[in-house]
């Protein structure tokens, strides 16, 4: 769901913890991690590199500035934090690039650089965006657009441009994005071995769970099961009766209960690659004819978001394919509720939530390598909701699930 999801979804579980049934979660004792595919290689990062540069020459930039995150790892290998102290990579339109850092984080930058690039520092008596001036200057490309990506801060902006008041700066979207909405095979292994381990945790502890256990609980399992396995960053998202009617949940006291729906929407890395899954199912009884249609409804959702991913069709044409059908079924229309009250899908990569969405309006073309999640969730205020929720990825022949969405309420993890 959205961007805030992980902190989000860590308070709410907290939060909802609170008053209900005491119960002590322990690990489920996985027998081994499972075989993981091998990292980015440097060879594909200078793949990379160049498929930028020729987009800086298309678009016609000097060089982009990445601060920390995941298009600095995306380029560089460079992991890092943001912090008031500046490092980030300029990388021009020609030559190798540079990362600026403060002195006495050289060494720790350093250790994972994968790509041939000048590493220089500054002390902290100065001002680091001198020194990404002084380079800019020094490489002559003060005459050409500064490409910014997009999530890099405002002050490093402000305070370049005290140093070079001419200096164009530009949305470095056509580059960013440019490389990093197409994934290559290497990157969809990664997601699909995410995915694989999410699957086999919410499989895992299905049977596990218990009348008056609360998210905590599950999210607790969930993510262990998760590090067993060999991933990294788990995270969870549990949603109990009425609860699962909101999209993030509510902030009240939850607990599972005989008959009500339990929302499970968790997820983890790969090696910097994510997966994203939701399953939902009704605890220690038959559903309810409501709940069976409803479920029914969203797994028709996805199957209609899926026929909808055509080539060449806008990402927009998807999310209105998904509401077309649910307004006829007597939801919404539009966003309203009872029904689809969010997008059909988000981008996902080295993030959960990359551009671009499967939303109403989207004009950008589905193209191979594009990465989505599909999640035509519905949900019925003060009652309970249903979200299913796999990825694919776009083929020359069309999409390709990275998980497999369950086949019926009766069989909601197969």
């Amino acid at each position: 769901m959205e961007q805030l999801r992980i902190g989000r979804r860590t308070l709410m579980g907290g939060s909802a913890a609170l008053g209900a049934a005491a119960w002590v979660p322990t690990r489920l004792g996985a027998a081994a991690p499972v075989d993981l595919p091998p990292a980015i290689s440097s060879a594909e990062r200078l793949v990379r590199l160049a498929r930028a540069r020729a987009l800086m020459a298309r678009h016609g930039l000097g060089a982009i500035l990445v601060e920390p995150g995941a298009s600095l790892d995306y380029f560089t290998g460079v992991r890092w934090s943001r912090s008031e102290r500046l490092t980030a990579a300029l990388i021009p339109a020609s030559g190798d690039p540079i990362i600026v850092t403060p002195f006495f984080e050289k060494p720790s930058v350093a250790e994972s650089l994968a790509i041939p690039a000048e590493i220089r520092t500054w002390d902290e008596h100065e001002e680091p965006l001198g020194l990404v001036a002084g380079w800019l200057r020094e490489r002559r490309l003060t005459a050409a657009p500064l490409g910014i990506e997009e999530t890099n801060r405002f002050f490093i902006v402000d305070r370049l441009k005290a140093e070079l008041p001419a200096l164009a700066m530009v949305n470095a979207n056509s580059v960013v994005r440019g490389c990093r909405m197409i994934k290559s095979s290497a990157e969809i292994a990664l997601m699909r071995s995410a995915a694989d381990i999410t699957v086999a945790a919410i499989r895992a502890v299905h049977p596990r769970i218990r009348a008056g256990m609360t998210p905590d609980d599950i999210s607790t399992m969930l993510k262990a099961s998760m590090v067993d396995a060999g991933a990294t960053d788990p995270w969870a998202l549990v949603l109990l009766g009425e609860a699962s009617a909101y999209p993030h949940g509510s902030g009240k006291p939850q607990a599972v209960r005989r008959g009500e729906v339990v929302l499970i929407d968790t997820g983890c890395a790969v090696r910097g690659y994510q997966a994203d899954v939701s399953r939902s199912f009704v605890f220690g009884a038959d559903p309810t004819p409501q709940q069976r249609r409803v479920w029914d409804h969203v797994a028709q959702g996805q199957r209609i978001a899926n026929a909808a991913a055509l080539l060449g069709a806008s990402a927009g044409s998807v999310d209105d394919a998904v509401r077309a059908a649910y307004t006829r079924w007597g939801y919404g229309p539009g966003y309203n509720l009872p029904g689809l009250s969010h997008r059909t899908g988000h981008g996902i990569g080295m993030e959960g939530h990359e551009p671009v969405n499967l939303v109403h309006g989207e004009a950008t073309r589905l193209a191979p390598g594009m990465c989505f999640s599909n999640e035509p969730g519905i949900y019925l205020p003060e009652k309970f909701g249903i979200r299913l929720e796999d990825c694919f990825h776009m083929t020359a022949t069309g999409p390709r699930w990275l998980s497999v969405p369950p086949p019926s309420i009766d069989r909601p993890l197969d």
